[in-house]
């Protein structure tokens, strides 16, 4: 898994506000409304062995994981009393939380949903990066964690969220777990939170610091996530911040009718379209690309 220092941004002569198209792309529609000033991600990288992963929740073990993986009825019975997690390093730092919130907005009134906001303004991003980076966690913009990777900007973070339509009953997987911060983040719209990681010391050092922060609802797995996690789906969102030259058939088979992935598509060596997939009541596929951007490759089984 490989990270690049890329920026997405509007391409040259598109204003705010235009619909406009990806060279190469036909008539794919894109919200120039929105302004990007840098995205640096993590890289999803895959095994060839679907069977070769661990998995981990939180919450205590394999009972955790079968009742998370219940029926949606149970799962909506449950959330009517369920609270947002409060982590254990709230109070630090909120004012510089909240000034990376005004800065969100300014750069996208897109990003508008008030839960999305809240969860920006609750999660501790300096606890999910480096000491020697820490100083700078609430300013927009990608951070190293090691191993060659990176936290994605504030921005990439809450506008994809945005993007997945979360609530308290939704059932999310996350592909690239990375930091642990963006499942942090979506922990604070629902309790039933699904990531995985290829980089084993990557999860081990997340799954650490989500138990250690409060987030113990979130599940863990180490794995392939071209293959998604079938035994805990259906899914009602997936978000997948690695590129991709198509929407990898277990993923599409793993998402609940009304469900939406959201994808950065194309070649993984140029522009590609951030895409949202969703699937109709009657299992059909519709998408609309969102706006183009740059994403580091997802690698081994989606090359073969």
């Amino acid at each position: 898994m490989a990270t690049i220092n890329s920026r997405t941004s509007h391409l040259p002569g598109r204003a705010p506000g235009r619909t406009s198209h990806l060279p190469g792309h036909g008539a794919a529609r894109m919200c120039g409304a929105v302004l990007l000033w840098g995205i640096l991600v993590f890289g999803c990288a895959s095994e060839t062995d679907p069977s070769a992963s661990t998995e981990n929740p939180a919450a205590g073990g394999s009972d955790a994981l079968a009742a998370a993986s219940g029926s949606s009825a149970g799962a909506a019975a449950s959330d009517t009393s369920w609270t947002p997690p409060r982590p254990r390093s709230i109070r630090e730092r909120r004012d510089e939380r909240e000034h990376m919130v005004e800065e969100i907005l300014v750069k996208s009134p897109m990003v508008t949903d008030a839960a999305v906001l809240r969860a920006m303004r609750d999660a501790p991003r300096h606890v999910f990066v480096h000491e020697q980076t820490r100083r700078i966690a609430y300013e927009d913009t990608p951070l190293p964690i090691g191993l060659g990777q990176t936290i994605s900007q504030p921005y990439i973070v809450a506008f994809m969220t945005e993007l997945l339509e979360l609530d308290p009953t939704s059932k999310v997987l996350e592909i690239g777990t990375g930091s642990g911060y963006q499942a942090a983040v979506l922990a604070h719209l629902t309790p039933h939170v699904y990531t995985m990681e290829i980089i084993e010391p990557l999860l081990e050092r997340a799954r650490a610091l989500l138990i250690d922060e409060g987030y113990d609802t979130v599940r863990t797995r180490h794995g392939d996530g071209y293959y998604g996690w079938s035994e805990a789906g259906p899914f009602d969102a997936i978000i997948v911040t690695c590129a991709a030259g198509h929407l990898p058939p277990p993923l599409w088979s793993q998402l609940r009718p009304g469900g939406r992935i959201v994808i950065p598509i194309g070649e993984v060596t140029g522009v590609q379209r951030l895409v949202v997939v969703t699937r109709t009541a009657e299992g059909e596929r519709s998408s609309r690309t969102v706006l183009p951007v740059r994403f580091v490759p997802m690698t081994g089984r989606v090359e073969q």
